[in-house]
Order: C-alpha cells, then sequence, then structure tokens
C-alpha cells in the first residue's frame, strides 16, 4: 500500500468543541475522499490526538483502534456532574477538598493504577440496543451499565491547586477518563468531575507528530504528516516476504515461513518467535510496502487482510 497513493494514516491535532466524526467530515472534504474514518473518539469538550485513516488505510482501523493511550488531564474536586465532565449539571458537592493534602489525592489516585471493573459514564458513546448512551441519558433514559474491564498503566499527578489537579494518565483502549475523575472524587469522598482532557498518545504515536484541523487542506502538511500504512502498524510483528510468496499472498494464500528469522527480531508481540504469534495480526511486507495483514500458526502465515499495489 504506498503512502502517495491517497492510502494513509493521519495523526490530527483536534481542537475542543467539533466532535471526532466533525473532524472526519472536515478531512473527507479537504482531502477530496470520502474514505475517512477515526481509530478512537474524543469527547467533544476533549482536544488533542486523533488517528485518521486514509483511503484504503480504513481498513486498518481496526488494528490501531485498540492501543493505549495517554492524557493530560485537569479535575475539579469537590463537585460531581451527570456528565463526568463541566458540561454537565451539578448533582453533587461537597467542600471537604479544602482539607485534602497532596498525599491523600496521591494515595487516590495510586489506587486507580491496575486493572478495574470501570462503570462507563451515562453520557458516552457507547451503544446500548443499538444507540449510543449519550441520546438515552438526554431522554432522561438511565440504563444500568455493567462494568467494563480496563486497565491503567500509570498515573502522575502534575499539579495541586485545590480544588483543581493536574495528572497524566496512561490507559487501555476503552478507558473512560472522565470515570477516572469521577472514581477519584468518590474514593477522596467528595467527588469530582473532569474540566479538561487532551490527548498527547496513541500507541507510539504522539502529538507532535499531528496536524493542525486547519492545515488539512494544506497539500505538504499533510505530506510530511502522513504515515504509510507499514509505519503505522509499526507496533505490529512483522514478516518481510519475497516475490513468489508475495504473489501467493495477494491471491488469498497461506504461505509457510521459512524460519523464525523471518519475523521481525524487534517485534513487541512476536520477539522473532512464529510460535508466539498464534491470533495474532502480523504485518505482512513486500519491497518495502505493505502487502497484507495476516496471522502465523504453526509457522504458516495466513493472510487477513490483503492490499495489493
Amino acid at each position: 500500500m504506498r503512502v502517495d497513493s491517497g492510502d494513509f494514516v493521519l495523526p490530527v491535532d483536534k481542537p475542543a468543541g467539533p466532535t471526532s466524526h466533525d473532524i472526519v467530515s472536515l478531512a473527507r472534504k479537504a482531502l477530496d475522499t470520502r474514505r475517512v474514518g477515526h481509530t478512537g473518539t474524543l469527547d467533544p469538550f476533549a482536544s488533542g490526538l486523533l488517528v485518521l485513516c486514509v483511503g484504503r488505510a480504513t481498513r486498518l482501523a481496526e488494528y490501531l483502534t485498540g492501543l493505549d493511550k495517554t492524557y493530560r488531564a485537569e479535575a475539579r474536586l469537590g463537585v460531581e456532574t451527570d456528565t463526568l465532565d463541566h458540561e454537565g449539571d451539578v448533582v453533587a458537592e461537597d467542600e471537604g477538598w479544602s482539607g485534602l493534602s497532596e498525599a491523600d489525592i496521591r494515595q487516590a489516585l495510586a489506587s486507580l493504577v491496575g486493572s478495574l471493573q470501570q462503570i462507563p459514564p451515562q453520557y458516552s458513546a457507547k451503544k446500548v440496543e443499538g444507540e449510543a448512551m449519550h441520546r438515552k441519558a438526554r431522554r432522561g433514559e438511565r440504563v444500568e451499565l455493567p462494568a467494563a474491564s480496563v486497565t491503567v498503566h500509570a498515573i502522575e499527578l502534575e499539579a495541586v491547586e485545590l480544588p483543581r489537579i493536574r495528572f497524566t494518565v496512561r490507559c487501555s483502549s476503552g478507558t473512560y477518563v472522565r470515570a477516572l475523575a469521577r472514581d477519584l472524587g468518590r474514593r477522596l469522598e467528595v467527588g469530582a468531575h473532569l474540566t479538561g482532557l487532551r490527548r498527547t498518545r496513541v500507541g507510539d504515536l504522539g502529538l507532535q507528530q499531528a496536524i493542525s484541523v486547519e492545515s488539512l487542506d494544506d497539500e505538504r502538511a499533510v505530506a510530511e504528516a502522513r504515515l504509510a500504512a507499514l509505519t503505522a502498524l509499526g507496533h505490529l510483528a512483522s514478516v518481510t516476504v519475497d516475490a513468489a510468496a508475495a504473489r501467493r499472498i495477494v491471491h488469498g494464500q497461506r504461505v509457510r515461513l521459512a524460519s523464525a528469522e523471518e519475523l521481525a527480531a524487534d517485534s513487541r508481540d512476536a520477539a522473532g518467535d512464529p510460535s508466539r504469534t498464534d491470533a495474532h495480526p502480523v504485518a505482512v511486507a513486500h519491497a518495502g510496502e505493505l502487502l497484507a495483514v495476516g496471522e502465523v500458526h504453526d509457522g504458516v502465515l495466513r493472510p487477513r487482510k490483503v492490499f495489493p499495489a
């Protein structure tokens, strides 16, 4: 898949205000293509890294959506809202925040690190019976949502200016930082809501690589920021095949790998061992470009999605 063919991944710095779908619509118009999608929603009030897939690269979205995310966040202690952010209605207030110490806050944040069972916000894009929860919530409907398994890898307290605090968090895909603010407030027994959120990383992709929304119609800016599909899938195990194998793969045929060394030795998922890639996607390259995404089982590569030149 050639990056100059209109098939690429584009990191964009979403401003606060528009929805993620709004940014997709702007990109479709600016890039003159309907084939644009994103790999993880940001709430309208949030800003930061929104990863777009353009052209045939939209077929890669499933391999990017599940990557860990990093955020910078600000929370207001002592006030809880129905949306868990500053745009909602106040549902509880507590002046107990004035007696909190920095040590109290650090301890509460530390208790949120690890594997958690997190109850999603009532106001969210999570779908129930085919409809986004926020639509039900705005009609006054309340649904008892089951807790979801999420992982918070790290939280670092950046500043304490009571009743506001700032922190960074690295977490698994599907984690609601608004819900982390809610749970933090409840652990401190004063309540809390999120007042600011900025996504700074998606996997290994950082915000410094993103272009502004205003630059979407700037061909030079897009050309400098866009990522070839193979580069965007750098977090996957990878294998480079010769011309003979490439011809088989583009027709959906299986290929037996000659040795474990055919898998990239620096791969995080496979570490050069085909037996460890079972049921995990593998990026298949030929002549320096993405040829397919497949799976390896017992030394046999099975193509799942093929991208012929």
